[in-house]
């Protein structure tokens, strides 16, 4: 049951959407040249450097399309193993802190909230960023809390029963295991890693005065495995690239938090909701976390509770994007591992304690399913012309039926007291809604916010190596359109010869006033209209 729901809502329908935004195609479209050029240090985009972001992502992407993955699945699959990797890796934590209960609870809520389902199918760094920084957080746990560790995990012994691997070995190990994951998150999105990960502990110092365990993370064998991991890329970009270092640390690190250069300004609450849908539907259990830590507060226990840990880890995060100038809801993933170990946590101790705080936020849960199928079913019975699947998708109103009965059941089993049993079925719920969505409304999605199939059309009537040209196309739909022809394609000017355009449908009108009258007009979607000119 956990392989299936891990399977669907990590790596199912990794190729049903085309990619979309701005971000995906570019960054799959420096892959695919990286796998293609051998070049495996300076990112190119078309042949030209490009410096937003460090090569971790591209480097797992280059290597899965010279795997033989076809475009969409090369580009995304490293996001799937990134998460996976997360999820069985705050499992791990959350058994050795916590119990069996918890890891369970982890294995059924990580992989099932939205943002893990999300960026899991997202071809971009946000994913291999979060989940390093929590494998890194992973190790650092084991070398700062080793009161609460001897406590939950005994030492490893060997047959006769003496500690066969002696105490500072295993510091070592996990020094190098906290330096390497750390290096990575930085090759994943540059130095942003190291100030989230300071930044954690340093608030988490500050919280219990425990700075003399903190410096057990200044390990040398910690500072030469970070440095052996993150430098030599830097070093050998810089070298080959006199411009990188302008470009990637002043504009694209501390321009981007300082000021609105890139045009993602949002209010400093932006990111209050944003965690909030991060971790649907397990949100309710948010109240569950904070009756425990009003309770380890009452009773003097913060500065000896591991879990003050893992909270700066998701705290921090929060706050410090919160103050950045640029904001976009991807950087707020680091926060979701750590805040999810905590709410299984929680979980995990009310069902011991046999209180009421678990049985009505599975409730709640099961409710939040509820209106989930209700509007699903008023959206599909919409008519066809408002967007809708038509009024008479009678079999889709009673798939909208059963996902009602089946959040129906999810709210009986918690107030029956079957928490367990509830937080199950939900997961299942949760990954049954993914495989549906993937299979069935993926698909007739796909024209309407994908240019995948736009470009298709464009090879088929034009050639793949026809003059092209595009007119007053949104961003990502230029950027979409330009990975799957595999060139860029140039703005339409006056003067130019083209055999066909792309344009909007604003684009289309103002063409035909400005003369441009196709042999033939094939409209995509509302965002492309393809004019043949040839």
């Amino acid at each position: 049951m956990l392989a299936a729901i891990l399977y669907i809502c990590c790596f199912s329908g990794l190729n049903a959407l085309g990619l979309v935004g701005p971000d995906e195609p570019r960054y799959a479209a420096i892959a695919r040249d990286m796998a293609a050029n051998g070049d495996w240090v300076t990112p190119r985009l078309f042949g030209q450097p490009w410096f937003e972001k460090p090569a971790l992502y591209y480097w797992s992407a280059a290597l899965a399309y010279r795997a033989g993955f076809t475009d969409e699945t090369a580009a995304r699959l490293p996001a799937a193993l990134f998460a996976l990797f997360t999820t069985v890796g705050i499992a791990w934590l959350a058994r050795r802190f916590y119990g069996r209960l918890a890891a369970l609870m982890v294995l059924l809520m990580l992989p099932t909230c939205v943002a893990m389902i999300g960026f899991s199918h997202a071809a971009t760094t946000d994913m291999p960023f979060a989940a390093c920084l929590a494998l890194s957080m992973v190790a650092a746990a084991q070398i700062v809390l080793p009161v609460e560790r001897a406590s939950q995990a005994p030492p490893v012994r060997d047959l006769a029963g003496k500690q066969s691997v002696p105490k500072s070995l295993q510091q070592t190990a996990w020094a190098c295991a906290w330096g390497f994951f750390l290096g990575l998150a930085t090759l994943a999105k540059g130095p942003a890693a190291v100030v989230l990960a300071a930044g954690s502990v340093a608030l988490w110092v500050l919280t219990t005065r425990r700075w003399r365990d903190s410096l057990s993370l200044l390990h040398p064998a910690g500072i030469v495995c970070f440095c052996a991991t993150a430098l030599p890329w830097y070093v050998l970009c810089a070298l080959r690239n006199p411009e990188f270092l302008r470009i990637f640390l002043l504009e694209h690190n501390l321009q981007r938090f300082a000021t609105n250069r890139y045009q993602h300004a949002q209010p400093f609450w932006f990111f209050a909701p944003i965690l909030l849908l991060a971790v649907f539907p397990w949100t309710t259990f948010l109240v569950v976390c904070a009756r425990d830590a009003l309770r380890a507060n009452r009773e003097k226990r913060l500065a000896s509770s591991s879990s003050v840990f893992f909270a700066c880890w998701a705290i921090f995060p929060f706050l410090f994007f919160s103050a950045s100038q640029s904001k976009l809801p991807g950087y707020i993933l680091p926060a979701v591992p750590p805040l999810i170990l905590l709410i299984a946590r929680s979980a995990s101790r009310a069902l011991d304690e046999k209180g009421e705080a678990l049985r009505w936020c599975m409730a709640a849960v099961g409710e939040s399913f509820t209106l989930f199928a209700i509007a699903a079913g008023v959206w599909i019975a919409r008519p066809e012309e408002s967007g809708g699947l038509g009024e008479g998708n009678y079999a889709g109103l009673m798939a909208a039926a059963g996902l009602a009965l089946i959040a129906l059941l999810i709210t009986v089993l918690a107030l029956r007291r079957k928490q367990v049993t509830a937080v199950v079925t939900a997961a299942l719920f949760v990954a049954f809604l993914v495989a549906m969505a993937t299979a069935l409304v993926v698909p007739r999605l796909n024209a309407r916010i994908s240019p995948r199939a736009t470009a298709r059309a464009v090879v088929r009537d034009c050639g793949r190596e026809a003059a092209l040209a595009t007119y007053d196309l949104p961003r990502a739909w230029r950027y979409g359109l330009d990975f799957y022809v595999r060139r860029e394609v140039a703005e339409w000017t006056p003067v130019g010869r083209y055999a066909c355009i792309v344009a909007n449908s604003a684009g289309t009108v103002e063409l035909k006033r400005l003369g441009v009258n196709p042999l033939a007009e094939t409209r995509i979607s509302p965002e492309a209209t393809i004019l043949r000119l040839e």
